[in-house]
């Protein structure tokens, strides 16, 4: 199939504007790979303090050059999603004795849950820990042993800021290994429905965590199509898992086969055999255009127009909204999944998931097939899905038709023409819109501001009966990452649903960040310039008429002489200190803004 036109024109503008950083990275790359591992170069000493803890794989490292394989693990018991990788490390070293290797476990990283920390002062770290990530696994790889890398994460920042990391290190092979969802609770509208019951004071806190409790009840990611499995639906669209391992349920069989093949497959991938395939040719500009039009046609969470940002600038490739724009104009949204339906991601999975997408967007001209993978070359892998024949790891052709067309719709009958986000401008700045789970009649909002300073300032009001006079678009600002690091509004969603539901005309606008979970409210976020640079959104005043028009791209205050106010300032003492913020100054003071990643490792 032919490709698509703006596919190609934005692919080959991306080429352009990234030619001179592009270029740069892969002289870096193919020096380092020039290099290659110091581990038979260590002094004797050297070599002794890294093979000392390995046990029957100390002789073979000391004498014999089989692959050395680097693992870096996100594991924690805090976190459901990463549970499972407690088990990991020891099946994958397992695995690769069986051909000849070996494998440590290079390092850990931090990993901190969104929905531990929503309306909490730790949110404020959460945006930061990205970058945190990214610099531990720096930390774990710069002993320079290894000839290839496998990585161990699945939520929010993890997987970004792994991703940034691996780029740092592109010359290595890199093996993305998931955990996969937990498996279905309640379904995520009950859940919703509950949540906003308690938000309107009709149950108690005994119920709402019962049903809490009933959704979020076992290992595994949540199963609502949040960031997290957003994050794993791009590494299959990007090439660094192996084809259909994203959504297999935690301690299956299937599971711990692909685990175990993972860890052989990146070894495979290393520069000592025939087939070296290095992150640095995977990550290029095609797999991460491959990435937005995955985004676009799962409807996924908006948190990834920074995360891909970021992660892309690692590789000296440079996007910015305007490709994200003119992707969702052309791809078609082929998924419902909640918050943008009613299926959870194992209904999506079984309906024929991302094998039946992605065949879907290739036949349709949508995605680049001459890209490399850890499977190889091009994204028919993909299309296949792995099972057992009788108890060996194999793959066979997906579904080519959905299996539940109330979730998976095939590209000639899309949901929808576009894709799930939109951006938006005008004299109050730009930010973008996760559309795809707000319904058509909710997309353009014209009505007063209500004007806030943190999240908290807005419930309150909510409860005091102050938002139930009317329309009204809700502005929330400074919370950018620069003032408070960027946190998610997510508690907001409850309140703003129950205004929604009485027939208020209701929006939001604000410098921070809503979750792919954020669900039906219009919201104009990450706008940008944020309030503590002075942008207009600095100088809104309440009672300002405002334009939010998801359909049209606009972001405009309707009021004469509205820029030339002075932007309002704020006492942010209160987010420098506590639940660790006052050791992540040094990321405010020096991160960029959201439409360029909002990365400490910014130009």
């Amino acid at each position: 199939m032919r490709l698509n036109a703006t596919l190609t024109a934005v692919t080959e503008r991306i080429i352009t504007r990234s030619a001179k950083t592009r270029t740069a990275y892969l002289e870096r790359m193919r020096a380092a790979k020039s290099q290659g591992p110091a581990r038979a170069h260590l002094s004797c000493s050297g070599q002794a303090h890294a093979y000392a803890a390995t046990g029957q794989d100390q002789s073979k490292l000391a004498t014999e050059s089989a692959g050395h394989l680097g693992i870096v693990t996100a594991y924690n018991d805090m976190l459901s999603a990463h549970q499972p990788f407690e088990t990991y490390p020891a099946a994958i070293k397992e695995a690769v004795r069986e051909i000849g290797g070996t494998a440590q476990v290079a390092g850990g990283v931090p990993a901190m849950c969104d929905g531990i920390t929503q309306g909490e002062a730790g949110m404020e770290l959460s945006l930061f820990s990205r970058d945190a990530i990214a610099m531990a696994t720096g930390v774990a790889l710069s002993h320079n042993v290894f000839d290839a890398t496998v990585y161990l994460g699945v939520c929010d920042k993890i997987v970004p800021g792994l991703v940034i990391g691996a780029q740092v290190f592109g010359h290595l092979p890199a093996v993305f290994l998931p955990a996969g969802p937990m498996t279905s609770g309640i379904s995520n509208d009950d859940k919703a429905k509950v949540r906003q019951k308690f938000a309107a004071g009709e149950i108690g806190r005994d119920e709402l965590l019962k049903s809490e409790m009933a959704a979020y009840h076992g290992p595994g990611t949540c199963t609502f199509y949040g960031t997290a499995n957003t994050n794993q639906m791009l590494m299959e669209f990007m090439g660094l898992h192996l084809p259909g391992s994203s959504f297999v349920n935690p301690g299956t069989e299937l599971r711990d086969a692909l685990t175990r093949e993972g860890g052989k497959r990146a070894l495979t991938l290393s520069a000592l055999g025939n087939h070296y395939t290095p992150v640095c040719d995977i990550l290029d500009e095609k797999a991460y255009v491959n990435g937005i039009v995955g985004l676009m046609a799962t409807g996924g969470s908006t948190n990834l127009l920074i995360h891909l940002i970021a992660m892309a600038r690692a590789g000296g490739i440079i996007l910015d909204w305007q490709d994200f724009a003119d992707l969702s104009d052309i791809v078609p949204l082929l998924a419902r999944v909640y918050p943008n339906g009613l299926a959870d991601v194992n209904h999506f999975h079984a309906a024929g998931g991302l094998g039946f997408m992605i065949g879907e967007l290739l036949n349709a001209g949508f995605l680049h097939d001459d890209t490399k993978t850890v499977a190889g070359e091009g994204l028919d892998a993909y299309t296949h899905e792995p099972f057992l024949d009788g108890g060996a790891l194999t793959w066979r052709k997906g579904s080519s038709e959905t299996l539940n067309d109330k979730i998976l719709r095939p590209a000639s009958d899309p949901f929808q023409d576009t894709g799930g986000l939109s951006r938006l401008t005008g004299n109050l700045g730009t930010g973008v819109m996760k559309i795809s789970a707000v319904a058509p009649e909710h997309r353009v909002v014209e009505a007063p501001a209500r004007v806030f300073h943190d999240q908290d300032e807005a419930k309150a009001a909510f409860k005091a009966g102050e938002l139930d006079k009317g329309d009204v678009v809700i502005v929330v600002r400074f919370q950018g990452p620069k003032a408070n690091g960027m946190p998610e509004l997510h508690s907001m969603t409850p309140f703003l649903g129950i205004m929604q539901g009485r027939g208020q005309k209701v929006a939001l606008v604000t410098d921070g960040r809503m979750s792919g979970a954020s669900g039906k409210i219009p919201s104009a976020i990450h706008v940008v310039p944020e309030a503590l640079d002075g942008g207009p959104i600095a100088k809104i005043r309440d009672g300002d008429m405002l334009r939010v028009n998801a359909e049209t791209g606009e972001l405009e205050v309707l009021e004469e002489g509205f820029l030339a106010r002075e932007a309002v300032v704020a006492d942010l003492s209160a987010y420098q200190y506590g639940t660790g913020r006052e050791m992540f100054a040094l990321f405010r003071n020096s991160v960029t803004s959201a439409d360029t990643g909002a990365t400490v490792f910014g130009d």
